[in-house]
Order: structure tokens, then C-alpha cells, then sequence
């Protein structure tokens, strides 16, 4: 018997639940699980903590090192979920470099939503308004035909099992996952 193991990003703005769902997502595959925070330099760090967004060029060292984490994996044939913004239809193709079959979860939440959440998270360098406004003013949805689209809105469990029953349809994803 061959098992299928597959390199999963889940992304969404911050506030979506990334770290979380993709915890829940790893346990639920048997992979391991990569928070993409973990790989920001200190450079970025500072600059988020200071309230300031990053741009493109912060962003590009850190993508590529995710990029090569996925490629790790796949070169391993080993399951790796990895919880990043992925914001830019760009970023998300300089994370395709590292496995061109990506899968990709997007957590889509509302504005309030996400600001709620945010505003009730300890312990986390990203704060304030404006970084939440310049990572909603960068995201480029994902179309259906690039991820599978599940609203903030459901509880983890339904976000999890609707994500895991798609992975076996490599034509397209799902319509989206029904709205509460």
C-alpha cells in the first residue's frame, strides 16, 4: 500500500487561525507542521512589532526559505504543513517552486472578525490596525482553481475535515465551504 503525502500551505491574513488550523491539519495527516513566523528574521520581526508592515522585498529571502522547506519535504516524500500569509498570487508561486502540487487551505474571515481576533491574541509580534489593513490591502484571494476557500466562521473540526476530504482531487477544489 502507498500512502500519498502531500505539502500543504494554509494561509489567510493575520487573525485567520493559520497556526491552529494548521496544527489540526498536520495532526489529522500524520505530517509535521511549520509555523512560517518561525522563519522571519530578526529584521522582520522587529519591523512588524514596531507596528510597520513588510513589503515585498522583506518578504522574498523569508519565502524562499519556506520554498525550500516544501522542497525538503517533497524531495523526502514527506507531508508538510506550513502556515504562512501568502498574500500575493506571486508569493504563493515562489512557494510552488518548492512542490508544484502545492495545496493550498486559505482561511477567509471578514475584517471585524479578524480584528476581533486579533485583539484578544497574547503573546504575538504582529499588532496593531494598520498591519491588519496593509495584509488585507496586499491579499490577492486565491481563485478556486488555486486553493480551497473555507470561511473563519466555521469551528476548526468543520474547517478540517471540509480541507482533508478535498485532497484526493487533484482536477480542481471545491466551491468554497458554506457560510455560517
Amino acid at each position: 500500500m502507498t500512502s500519498t503525502s502531500y505539502r500543504i500551505l494554509v494561509m489567510g491574513a493575520s487573525g485567520c487561525g493559520k497556526s491552529l488550523i494548521g496544527k489540526q491539519v498536520a495532526a489529522a495527516l500524520g505530517a509535521r507542521f511549520i509555523d512560517g513566523d518561525d522563519y522571519h528574521p530578526p529584521a522582520n520581526v522587529a519591523k512588524m512589532a514596531s507596528g510597520t508592515p513588510l513589503d515585498d522585498d522583506d518578504r522574498q529571502g523569508w519565502l524562499q526559505t519556506l520554498a525550500g522547506l516544501f522542497d525538503q519535504y517533497r524531495q523526502q516524500d514527506e507531508s508538510v504543513v506550513i502556515a504562512c500569509s501568502g498574500l500575493k498570487r506571486r508569493y504563493r508561486d515562489c512557494l510552488r517552486q518548492g512542490d508544484p502540487n502545492l495545496k493550498i487551505l486559505f482561511l477567509e474571515g471578514s475584517r471585524d472578525l479578524l480584528r476581533e481576533r486579533l485583539e484578544t491574541r497574547e503573546g504575538h509580534f504582529f499588532k496593531g490596525e494598520n498591519m491588519l489593513a496593509s495584509q488585507l490591502a496586499d491579499l490577492e484571494s486565491p481563485g478556486e482553481d488555486e486553493a480551497c476557500t473555507v470561511s473563519i466562521a466555521l469551528s476548526p473540526e468543520q474547517i478540517v475535515d471540509h480541507f482533508t476530504s478535498t485532497l484526493g482531487n487533484d482536477l480542481a477544489y471545491p466551491p468554497h465551504a458554506p457560510l455560517l
